[in-house]
């Protein structure tokens, strides 16, 4: 299931685990709408935390990691950002891109 997270509890939710993939978005925006059935799908078939950020609540997070456009989604590993795509993705290229920083030593 997609978490929903604020700016105030951000850092300490993603810093101790594995893989996090984070969607800043907003409720207005038909992609991020589009592309949260995705997201949930993913969170069920994969050990890691996926949660969404709404940029218009929570400026502070969107900001410091240059979020300019939503649907933006980030990929951490042990709260490092390691990876960034933005725009609407396929299940299939979201669960190749989540997947191969899985298996890759990105340290």
């Amino acid at each position: 299931m997609l978490i929903d997270f604020k700016d105030e509890d951000f850092d300490s939710k993603i810093k101790n685990e594995d893989v996090s993939v984070i969607q800043f978005s907003a409720a207005w925006c038909g992609p991020c709408k589009a592309i949260a059935p995705i997201l949930n799908d993913l969170a069920s078939e994969r050990d890691i935390l996926v949660a969404k950020v709404d940029t218009d609540a929570n400026t502070m997070h969107a900001a410091r990691l240059g979020v300019r456009g939503i649907p933006a989604l980030f990929l951490f590993r042990n709260g490092t950002m390691v990876d960034n795509k933005s725009g609407m993705m396929s299940k299939a290229a979201l669960t190749a891109w989540v997947d191969n920083h899985m298996t890759a030593d990105d340290f």
